[in-house]
């Protein structure tokens, strides 16, 4: 269980980490930095949504025979669909963006960036805490050192967004210690949803592939919905790409090399 506690903050670890780097570095991050990280965390969050979510959950309905990808998309879909209504309730404002999403609010500007990268977080908690309950069960086919990959490359992604939150917050007029805080708090729903999910991992194992895959397409929603526009707005450059396919191959190779 000792090992199962660290692993679920072991991505929280990667946002507070992220968000300290406003206390060494001055200024905002450049657009092309920006671009970069972001497309390297879309690469993350995609490569883990098929090797340590869809195709684990394929597996464990394999005696479906050629209907095993039902519970995979029936998941998958929900959870694109949940996140889209999470989209359309919460008042936030996306880092690039000039007018806010969600319904009208009087919340600060500031309030409601930290909002859009907890929206970010929460299919990532998931994921993270439905992967642990799977290993803690047993049921699920699922070994310590494929949950950890899970939980290193959400962490290795998460570092770059707890910069991107904390240090515009400090170019925006917020203290040093306030934007760090803002930072952390943005990622702390993240150990909350997983500690949450492995609580209830003995009812879950039943639906195990319909959570596996629900994860992967919230994760899925935030890629396409957040990440990419962001990566590759402005003026046309490959940086975005090219850190994508980074982020991709790194989390690719975590997962097969642990799991």
């Amino acid at each position: 269980m000792k090992e199962t506690f660290i692993g679920l903050m072991i991505p929280f670890l990667g946002t507070s980490l992220g968000a300290a780097c406003v206390f060494f570095m001055k200024g905002e991050l450049s657009v092309r930095v920006q671009r970069a990280l972001t497309g390297f965390a879309a690469g993350v969050m995609v490569a883990a949504s098929v090797w340590s979510l869809l195709i684990p959950a394929m597996d464990q309905s394999a005696e479906l025979g050629r209907l095993a990808f039902l519970p995979a998309a029936a998941g998958f879909l929900s959870g694109v669909l949940f996140l889209l209504l999470l989209d359309r309730i919460i008042p936030h404002l996306h880092r690039l963006a000039g007018q806010a999403e969600g319904p009208r609010s009087k919340l600060a500007r500031t309030t409601m960036m930290v909002l859009a990268v907890t929206l970010h977080n929460i299919p990532e908690g998931m994921a993270v805490g439905v992967v642990y309950a799977g290993f803690l069960s047993g049921a699920a086919d699922i070994s310590a050192g494929g949950a950890l990959a899970l939980a290193l490359g959400i962490a290795i992604q998460n570092f770059p967004e707890g910069a991107i939150i904390s240090m515009p917050l400090h170019a925006e007029g917020q203290s040093r210690r306030k934007s760090f805080v803002y930072g952390v708090l943005s990622g702390a729903v993240e150990p909350a949803a997983g500690i949450l999910t492995v609580l209830f991992a003995g009812l879950l194992v039943p639906v195990m592939p319909y959570l596996l895959s629900f994860a992967a397409g919230a994760m899925m929603y935030v890629v396409v919905e957040e990440l990419i526009p962001e990566m590759s707005q402005g003026e046309h450059s490959n940086v975005g790409v090219l850190s994508f396919s980074v982020g991709f191959t790194l989390m690719m190779i975590l997962d097969v090399a642990l799991g």
